[in-house]
């Protein structure tokens, strides 16, 4: 097995799973991209099994901690491994992410199940050459017919790879599911990313408890799974707000098929935001579930001047006891950079709030302590403060 031999600092040494360009100390048997390689330290010992990328700023990424090849055998035991702990965590075992790239030992896959429907995406060129491979142990562990892939992330230009998506096993048909007694009907080709946002699956609940006789806005509504679920538990008025084109499309028909009234906004929501806060809009709840505002720690600053922003002027709309709920999907956005920033966006609107809670990443997305990676979500939920 080709391999490669690591300097002393490498964060692979301390627990963590990828070994950067600037990490490497030798390469040895000349390995091609996307083949499997060992890594070792500086006195040859092992330290597992990776594969390899030199194209890529992340030259390998270990999947086993012995040596290991990625067979059939390989991919049915980790999908395995992945759906026992689902179950055992007692997730929808009808609507969840099955697999989540390194946190269950298969890195750059992501597999998430809608009924008797999967979704694939492959983000890695090691295992983007073994699609066939991870289709077939699909099939076998889950007994999955209908797999569609959406490996469209951008990220996969990190990789030397392009963009795509189709079907790669039986027929892709529209995914029915509910949540909260709203039946939601997607195409898992077009909606986003995977199809739909299954780490918000657990926070729907929390949040529509205080939707009842409220005014709501949902910002970033996408297929407006929020702005429904308040409809639904009897908000007294409903706005989404969205800018993708075939997200407000899918979020009419799904109001239309379950007879919600929600009135939609195809507008970016900044502009729709400084429009309202100038007509002195009032609202009893806002949503805020935006995309990630940052891919890399370099334009962290400029994503904190965006956050700051949304919160100032959501703070400046809500009514006196209003409440936000307000998300962060960027590995890069920490907790406290979170919090630091909702602190700055309540001075900036002269309000004072109170924390009910914290939302965190759910269990069918696991998080790994020694890969920080591994955790991108994160929330709050506030309450405002009246002044004294």
């Amino acid at each position: 097995m080709a391999g490669i031999v690591i300097r002393p600092r490498a964060r692979i040494l301390h627990g963590h799973d990828w070994v950067f360009s600037s990490e490497l100390l030798k390469v040895f048997g000349n390995p091609a991209d996307g083949d499997v390689i060992s890594i070792k330290d500086g006195r040859d010992r092992m330290l597992g099994s990776a594969i390899w990328n030199s194209k890529s700023q992340i030259v390998a990424r270990r999947f086993s901690h012995r040596r290991q090849e990625l067979d059939l055998d390989f991919f049915k035991r980790r999908i395995a491994q992945a759906a026992e702990y689902r179950e055992r965590r007692k997730v929808n075992p009808q609507l969840h992410r099955v697999v989540w790239s390194e946190s269950d030992g298969l890195p750059g896959v992501i597999l998430d199940r809608y009924g008797e429907q999967f979704v694939l995406q492959l983000t890695t060129l090691g295992m983007d050459q073994r699609k066939e491979m991870l289709v077939d142990a699909i099939r076998e562990v889950l007994g999955g017919r209908n797999i569609i892939e959406r490996s469209d992330a951008a990220v996969r230009r990190a990789e030397g790879l392009p963009q795509t998506s189709g079907v790669l096993g039986g027929e892709a048909a529209e995914a029915e599911f509910e949540i909260c007694g709203v039946k939601f009907f997607i195409d898992l080709l077009s909606a986003q990313k995977t199809g739909f946002y299954l780490d918000q699956i657990s926070h729907y609940p929390v949040v529509t408890e205080f939707a009842a006789g409220r005014r709501v806005l949902d910002c970033f509504s996408n297929e407006g799974a929020f702005a429904l679920i308040c409809a639904q538990a009897g908000a007294s008025e409903v706005i989404g707000v969205e800018l993708q084109t075939n997200a407000i499309a899918a979020a009419r028909e799904n109001a239309k098929r379950n007879q919600l009234a929600v009135r939609w906004v195809e507008q970016d929501v900044f502009v729709y935001l400084r429009a309202a806060e100038k007509a002195e809009a009032q609202f009893d709840l806002i949503v805020l579930d935006p995309p990630s505002f940052t891919k890399t720690k370099s334009s962290v600053r400029d994503a904190v001047r965006g956050y700051r922003e949304l919160h100032m002027r959501a703070f400046k709309m809500l009514s006196r006891d209003g409440i936000l709920a307000t998300f962060s999907c960027s590995h890069h956005i920490t907790d406290a950079i979170l919090s630091e920033t909702i602190s700055a966006a309540l001075v900036d609107a002269r309000r004072s709030a109170r924390q009910l809670r914290r939302f965190e990443q759910a269990l069918d997305h696991p998080v790994l302590p020694t890969m920080p990676e591994t955790e991108y979500f994160k929330g709050v939920l506030l309450e405002m403060k009246p002044s004294i």
